[in-house]
């Protein structure tokens, strides 16, 4: 009888303990959804971008908490190859909402810190919550015809064109860059012909076999902007196979660390 007293006094406090322990969360999960879309503010385009950190990151930083001084940013997350991005899995609250990507910077500082630009956009986000970015992208790339195929090797035709004057880029990078302005941003340093079986085709979705490419030094490219530029594929595809393409430029300018491809829309080809 005394050991069975014993037990039972041991047990009585961590059972009272014990609804601490598995006291249930009352917090409703994240169910607020934002939607977006980042466009050429010239064209009203969608900016047509990769899938990954190479591509358009967003970022939300939630000011609803008070008391933070501080706040932190949500986990970044990436617009889809089309321009458009969206994330189901929010909660309710007032957010900055931040866009990176191979256009202007819309947040701006110079070497002092002290702010030249925000075009950041604050907003409440509640149920389906739709947001629309008007950005100045560095180029645009366009195909200028059909691919051909010809022994499982293909060739596109692509054109590259500035989508932000140099003047007008040069007038908002240059108070912030660091260690001076360089001309030398504007070069296009690389045209990709990315070919892939998906059809997510591009940077990271690419086979090396076959995917080609164009490489320019300094300002060898400027004479070819606006014209039709000729690239091909490497190796062979096999024939009978189905293929995804995408062509991409970029130029010698960095966005938050990362030097950013503009794309064209993804094509499927039939390699005969």
């Amino acid at each position: 009888m005394k050991k069975i007293l014993f037990y039972t006094l041991l047990c009585a406090p961590l059972s009272l303990g014990s609804c601490d322990l598995f006291e249930l969360d009352n917090y409703e999960a994240p169910a607020e959804t934002l939607q977006g879309e980042v466009v050429d503010v010239a064209t009203g385009e969608r900016v047509l971008t990769d899938q990954g950190s190479e591509g358009i990151r967003i970022r939300l930083t939630e000011l609803s908490w008070t008391g933070v001084e501080t706040p932190t940013h949500n986990p970044d997350f990436w617009c889809k190859p089309d321009g458009s991005f969206q994330n189901t899995k929010l909660f309710k609250g007032t957010y900055n909402i931040r866009i990176d990507g191979p256009f202007i910077p819309l947040v701006r500082e110079n070497a002092d810190g002290i702010p030249l630009a925000d075009e950041t956009q604050t907003m409440e986000i509640s149920g389906v919550t739709q947001v629309k970015f008007e950005v100045q992208p560095f180029l645009k790339v366009e195909w200028v015809s059909e691919p051909t195929v010809s022994n499982g090797k293909i060739t596109a035709r692509v054109k590259v064109t500035r989508a932000v004057s140099e003047a007008d880029f040069q007038a908002k990078i240059e108070p912030i860059a660091t260690g001076g302005y360089q001309a030398s941003a504007l070069n296009v340093t690389d045209i990709q012909l990315f070919v892939s079986y998906s059809s997510s085709v591009g940077l990271r979705a690419k086979d090396d076999r076959w995917s080609g490419k164009l490489e320019y030094t300094g300002s060898g490219f400027n004479a070819s902007l606006g014209q039709p530029v000729s690239i091909q594929s490497i190796g062979a595809i096999p024939s009978g196979r189905t293929v995804f393409i995408r062509a991409a430029a970029r130029i010698n300018y960095a966005t938050e660390g990362q030097r950013r491809y503009n794309y064209t829309e993804p094509l499927e080809v039939m390699i005969p």
